[in-house]
């Protein structure tokens, strides 16, 4: 493991990571993230969750710096609040890439989000917002999801656990778009070749630092590709099968403040 001091970059996903159940963040965690910044070092999210929805909890961070948001697809600078950088996902493709899942596995429920600054996410009848706390805007079919630019596509399946609506979507979609699982009920359907890596790589460049500084924070399997870009990756106690057998540390769960217990270690 690196030493204390090596660290300038603390990258955390947000729901199951950094913050607990409830969508809050703890005294505790506020105070380890201070921690880093009197350091020198930077605190990054990697979430998820769209541009518009990440927006309030940066307030609550005092953060006006760079947010990786949409699974890697956005770059959101809280400061100017606009988008650095973003890449959407082709509505053809999401169209097509839904037809090979349903043909597999019968009807799907699905929901987008738009891209940009202001996107709504849109869900179809029958989709059941995995965060009910999350603002959605319900329409009356699914080409009503298609009417703007989107960033990522949401499925959800009435019977098929997460893990195997995820196995059956990479075995049957291919090139069409990468596809994820972010938390419960949470499958989802990105640009091809897009992940939180890549989104954290050009957050990192335009801030000068590097992969070999970075520490990385986690719960889900759609955090392995950055915990590969960084060079110490820490599970939660919570976490995802997969995730923990990725990790170079696992530390207390979220509702714990695994997180914190962490930062107070490294940046006593």
């Amino acid at each position: 493991m690196a030493a204390p001091t090596a660290y300038s970059l603390v990258a955390t996903d947000l729901d199951g990571t950094l913050l607990r159940g409830d969508d809050t963040l703890s005294d505790r965690s506020l105070a380890a993230l201070a921690r880093v910044a009197a350091s020198g070092a930077r605190h990054l999210v990697v979430t998820g969750r769209p541009a518009p929805r990440v927006r309030p909890l940066l307030e609550d961070l005092g953060s006006t710096g760079l947010a990786v948001c949409g699974q890697g697809a956005q770059v959101y600078d809280a400061g100017a609040d606009r988008l650095l950088w973003s890449v959407t996902l082709d509505r053809e493709l999401a169209e097509t890439a839904l037809g090979k899942i349903e043909a597999e596995v019968g009807q799907v429920y699905a929901a987008v989000d738009q891209d940009g600054v202001d996107g709504l996410t849109l869900i179809e009848p029958g989709y059941l917002m995995p965060h009910p706390t999350l603002p959605a805007v319900r329409v009356g079919r699914r080409d009503d999801l298609w009417g703007e630019p989107i960033s990522k596509v949401l499925l959800r399946h009435p019977e098929l656990s997460d893990d195997e609506l995820a196995a059956t979507a990479r075995a049957v979609v291919g090139s069409l778009a990468t596809v994820t699982m972010s938390g419960p009920g949470t499958v989802e359907l990105q640009p091809c070749g897009v992940t939180k890596a890549t989104g954290l790589a050009l957050a990192a460049e335009h801030l000068g630092l590097r992969a070999d500084r970075a520490l990385a924070f986690g719960d889900m399997p759609n955090d392995i590709p950055m915990f590969r870009w960084a060079v110490h990756g820490v599970a939660m106690a919570n976490a995802h099968p997969e995730l923990k057998a990725a990790a170079d540390e696992i530390t207390l769960s979220n509702e714990d403040d695994g997180v914190a217990a962490v930062l107070e270690r490294l940046f006593p």
